[in-house]
């Protein structure tokens, strides 16, 4: 890709890419009222998954110090728990939280991903840095600092998913997780703008995970703590720029050892917009189902569905599911279902839940659940293809749907209508709807894990956004402490 002489030691101008995300994130200035309300919302649900992901043994286990006892007194704390843990496994841990359910922010272009999982390195970075500061006698971050590093983490990822494809060269969507994540907490930490370049590079320079632990056959919870694992490095990342590590000026373009060449055939990024506020302002929430996003809409349709044919499931003969490219390529799956992370990226049992029990849960996923044989009766069933259109909208910048529809058909002939669904509840359009049902999982989710004194007071100031905003990133993470 680049035209530098592969045996000249002379060392380039910075990559343009890489420069542009540092004049970004040291030097813009976020303006949308939008993208500040859109992410408190972002906040407040990603904390819910966190608390969610408290239930479950699996990601439990992944939580804590790297090894038994190397905590840190003082350092970044981990919501949901007691440890105050270095800002890089601590950058893991609520990583691992938010993250777990599959049930935090999502955002789906040609790269798909979650810019939420950034907040694992925010957090932390800002509640490490916040603590410090006050031990020093200087004034700790607020929430509102946190919202805005947050919107530029959205921002980078997201525009870089809009038109370039890792999984296409089969690499998973982390790779932005860190990239974005590495950027913004480098400028938090005081880094330069040569620093933040510096760091970036070495983003580009780890290549990135491959996606096979998120199909088949070798589906795995490793999905699930992924991003987590993203979020450290690239605090790492920072951590050793601010202490003056050189960077890689053409880790993008070198001949045959640079990005470009070696993961991207030698094509280069392809950007449609500047850096904003547009990803915050557009992302998609998962407000109402913990499913692999493609999927959303097929939930909701089969929900509409369930009253009909609840009683009628041994009746079924087909049930035909038609979604994007995106969704038959990610999570159309036939044959046997091994563990939760097999289950929660598979369209057919996704949507054989909520047609047989009018529900689809985080427990649903379970082997006791999955143990029920209509399930996977009824999936023999299913068949699953691209509907072109839906396809077509979804990469429209103006729509950004995520379309679905399911039609059960019944041996006797009969059928139910065929239930379409463009846009699901946690779509930009239909925020009106979404909030209030966001809002009603963030309190079920606190009311399920913490004591209700605490619940009432981070309730309280998540009414008061005003309030929220100034508050300091310290008092509110110790809303979510437990003894």
């Amino acid at each position: 890709m680049s035209q530098h002489d592969i045996r000249s030691a002379v060392r380039p101008d910075p990559d343009q890419p890489m420069l542009d995300i540092a004049d970004y994130v040291a030097g813009y200035r976020i303006e949308s009222t939008e993208a500040y309300d859109t992410a408190r919302y972002m906040l407040l649900d990603s904390l819910a998954c966190a608390m969610l992901a408290m239930k479950h043994p699996a990601c439990v286990k992944h939580l804590g110090p790297v090894v038994p006892g190397a905590t840190m007194a003082g350092g970044a704390r981990v919501p949901g728990t007691n440890f105050e843990l270095d800002p890089v496994q601590a950058a893991y841990n609520i990583g691992v939280q938010v993250r777990w359910l599959d049930f935090n922010d999502t955002w789906l272009a040609a790269e798909w991903g979650h810019p939420s999982d950034n907040l694992g390195a925010i957090l932390a970075v800002a509640d490490y840095l916040s603590r410090k500061a006050l031990r020093e006698g200087g004034q700790p971050l607020t929430v509102r600092d946190v919202l805005g590093w947050a919107i530029k983490a959205h921002e980078i990822q997201g525009c870089y998913a809009l038109q370039n494809s890792f999984n296409r060269v089969g690499i998973d969507h982390v790779i932005l997780v860190r990239l974005a994540s590495t950027a913004v907490a480098t400028a938090m930490l005081g880094g330069t703008h040569e620093q933040i370049v510096n760091a970036v590079s070495h983003s580009w320079i780890d290549n990135g995970a491959l996606r096979t632990y998120r199909h088949a056959p070798n589906t795995g919870p490793r999905k699930s703590w992924a991003a987590g694992d993203a979020c450290r490095r690239a605090v790492t990342h920072a951590l050793n720029a601010v202490k003056g590590e050189v960077g890689y000026p053409s880790a993008l373009t070198a001949r045959t050892w640079g990005y470009y060449d070696v993961a991207l055939k030698g094509q280069p990024f392809k950007f449609e917009r500047p850096f904003g506020s547009y990803v915050m302002e557009n992302v998609l929430f998962k407000i109402s189902f913990p499913a692999e996003f493609h999927a959303q809409t097929a939930v909701e349709c089969a929900m509409k569905l369930h009253a009909q044919v609840k009683d009628r499931i041994d009746d079924i003969e087909r049930v035909e599911i038609h979604t994007q490219e995106a969704g038959v390529r990610i999570i159309d799956k036939t044959g046997p279902l091994a563990n939760y992370a097999d289950r929660d990226h598979c369209i057919q049992y996704m949507v054989a839940v909520p047609l047989i029990f009018g529900r689809l849960t985080a427990d649903d996923y379970t082997d006791a659940v999955a143990s029920d044989p209509r399930i996977d009766a009824l999936r023999v069933k299913m068949t699953v293809a691209e509907n072109p259109q839906f396809t077509k909208d979804y990469f429209d910048p103006a729509k950004r749907y995520i379309g679905n529809s399911v039609q059960v058909f019944f041996k006797d002939g009969s059928s139910t209508q065929n239930v379409s669904i463009d846009y699901p509840i946690g779509h930009r359009k239909r925020r009106a709807e979404g909030i209030p049902v966001l809002l009603a999982k963030f309190e079920a989710a606190l009311r399920g894990h913490l004591p209700g004194p605490q619940v009432e007071a981070i309730l309280a100031l998540a009414r008061d956004p005003a309030a929220l905003d100034a508050t300091p990133v310290t008092a509110f993470l110790n809303g979510f402490m437990t003894a």
